[in-house]
């Protein structure tokens, strides 16, 4: 089982990666530090899991909150449900939520988490491939508003991250796709040999070969947790994490949330920064043509959807959270493994890609 830690001085915190993490209890009974836990999941993957992490939790007052599945609850409606049931149970400021489903759960609970009370702690327990690799660590937070994703929200850190690999078994396939888009993020911006290990193997992920898929995730989680250690609140090397995010976003917010899943609308957003990159100068066409090869062996989209027009897409952009004082920034391409992040474009090769796609 490797485990690993989130490098943040006093917030630092363990991931623990492996088989059947959700039969060892004391790895959740660790990260608990008061008396009282809150689980938090949903409709789909309460009736699997809740059961058998409640149990971890013998002697402690807890209570469970199940949410509607699905992106289009990740709102403040939602959030504001959370604290109505943590106000009526009375749950006080050392109680500890644990977020057990997808990104969705995770993002709110831990918004929930850091609000509630002026600051709760949290576990995530994520149960998807992209809030495995992705959204389940770094402490980002939040929710959506009708005008852009991930709009409101905080930094808050978990006490921990068990990823049992396990769950995947339970995934449906699409999911499982869309989780791979933020594997092959971490190879584009700054994981080359990475990169060229996906291309070799990404038909073992598919096939959710075990050992394969252990591997992608912790190899995601150590570039992910290297970055996070570095810049936390994303003022420089952090906001790397977003290639594809700035077009992926628009594309959600435009279609309305739940319409793309959040890891097909950064596929397509990531291959559109690679075509920008190229129509630049910045990346080569053959190093554009493996990436496209390579998402679509993962089974993820790569043309944004044509009821998107670009005026559309460029208006959405235009309230992402990359932009400041007014200037949009990109996370861009020189390279496989190699991302820059950066407001210094020709506004024509953006045009073109907007209009193009």
């Amino acid at each position: 089982m490797p485990t690993f830690n989130v490098d943040l001085g006093a917030r630092s915190y363990p991931i623990h990666i492996g088989s059947g993490l959700l039969q060892q209890p004391q790895l959740l009974r660790d990260a608990i530090p008061g008396r009282s836990a809150v689980i938090v999941s949903n409709e789909t993957v309460a009736p699997l899991y809740l059961q058998t992490v409640r149990t971890h939790l013998g002697g402690l007052h807890v209570g469970e909150i199940v949410l509607p599945d699905g992106e289009a609850y990740k709102n403040l409606d939602t959030l504001n449900s959370i604290f109505t049931r943590l106000l009526e149970q009375r749950f006080d400021r050392n109680t500890t939520l644990i977020a057990l489903g997808g990104g969705v759960v995770g993002d709110i609970t831990g918004f929930a988490a850091a609000s509630y009370q002026r600051g709760v702690h949290f576990v995530q327990i994520p149960t998807t491939l992209l809030a495995q690799v992705d959204s389940s660590v770094g402490g980002k937070t939040g929710v959506n508003h009708p005008l852009g994703k991930n709009m409101i929200g905080a930094f808050h850190q978990p006490r921990a991250v068990i990823i049992d690999t396990d769950t995947l078994d339970t995934l449906p396939g699409r999911e499982l796709s869309a989780g791979l888009a933020e594997v092959i993020k971490y190879g584009l911006l700054g994981d080359a040999e990475f990169f060229a290990w996906l291309e070799q193997n990404i038909d073992r992920l598919r096939a959710r070969d075990p050992a394969a898929l252990a591997y992608a995730i912790e190899r995601s989680c150590r570039d992910k947790a290297a970055i996070v250690a570095e810049d936390e609140r994303e003022h420089g090397t952090r906001a790397l994490l977003n290639l594809g995010h700035t077009f992926g976003h628009a594309i959600e917010t435009g279609l309305g949330y739940g319409r793309w899943l959040h890891g097909e609308a950064v596929a397509c957003g990531m291959l559109m920064a690679a075509r920008m990159s190229e129509r630049l100068g910045w990346l080569d066409a053959g190093s554009v043509r493996r990436a496209e090869k390579l998402l679509l062996a993962a089974e993820l989209p790569t043309v944004p959807p044509a009821e998107l027009s670009g005026a559309r897409m460029r208006e959405l952009m235009a309230v992402d959270k990359k932009v400041i004082d007014g200037s949009l920034r990109l996370v861009l391409l020189r390279g496989i493994g190699s991302a820059v992040v950066t407001a210094d474009f020709d506004p024509a090769a953006l045009d073109f890609i907007l209009e193009r796609d």
